[in-house]
């Protein structure tokens, strides 16, 4: 299958370094809001890059549920090969692809995990449902057959019939410190814009400086 004539000539406003906010989360938020109000299905879906101990690269897309100054929030099974992968090597890459704006916004930095309280106060805003399903799904491991999922599924139900469903002690949030995080909007005849933010630590503090990337 030859796909090498699928192109689109990106027309876009120049992005600029003065139409940058000096803190790339505020500029991220900004950015967010926009894919938002664009009415992109998923918003914060987002793909997450994790390396086995041999270096082989696997990616998946999970959901952002939480961003602010310290990082870049997602939950997850801590028996799942994402999980296994960062607690080898915590240093990990995030990608937003917002698409249908010709605009993505990638992250590199290191997970770690987020303390059980605050994972418990997202597990309860959770749907029952969905809260069940953390219970009983073993994440990444292999299983004979959908109908198993779901008699694990009946069998959580009736558990925790009533009351609150606590929250599982295999299971809760990472947060990704940021070191870099890149603004890509898609330009004409593939002169994109790019530019990349990058954390500076020193004796006096942190701080992000600003570059523009080639495209």
């Amino acid at each position: 299958m030859d796909i090498s004539a699928f192109r689109q000539d990106y027309q876009n406003t120049p992005l600029t370094r003065d139409l940058l906010h000096s803190d790339p989360i505020q500029q991220f938020a900004l950015w967010f809001q926009q894919a938002c109000d664009a009415g992109i299905c998923e918003p914060n879906a987002m793909s997450l890059a994790t390396t086995d101990t041999l270096g082989q690269p696997s990616l998946r897309t999970v959901l952002l549920k939480l961003v602010d100054a310290q990082g870049f929030v997602f939950y997850t099974n801590f028996g799942s090969r994402k999980a296994k992968e960062i607690a080898a090597n915590p240093r990990v890459a995030l990608l937003f692809p917002w698409v249908s704006l010709a605009r993505q916004v990638m992250v590199t930095g290191v997970a770690g995990r987020i303390s059980a309280a605050e994972s418990a106060r997202y597990f309860a805003s959770r749907p029952r449902d969905s809260q069940l399903g953390a219970w009983i799904s073993r994440q990444s491991e292999v299983i004979s057959s959908r109908q198993l999922l779901l008699q694990e599924f009946d069998k959580a139900k009736k558990k925790f019939f009533q009351g609150k469903i606590p929250l599982p002690d295999f299971w809760g949030g990472y947060r990704v410190v940021p070191e870099s995080i890149e603004f890509w909007q898609g330009q004409t005849s593939r002169l994109h814009d790019r530019f990349c933010y990058r954390h500076l630590k020193s004796g006096d503090g942190s701080s992000w400086i600003l570059e523009r990337l080639a495209p």
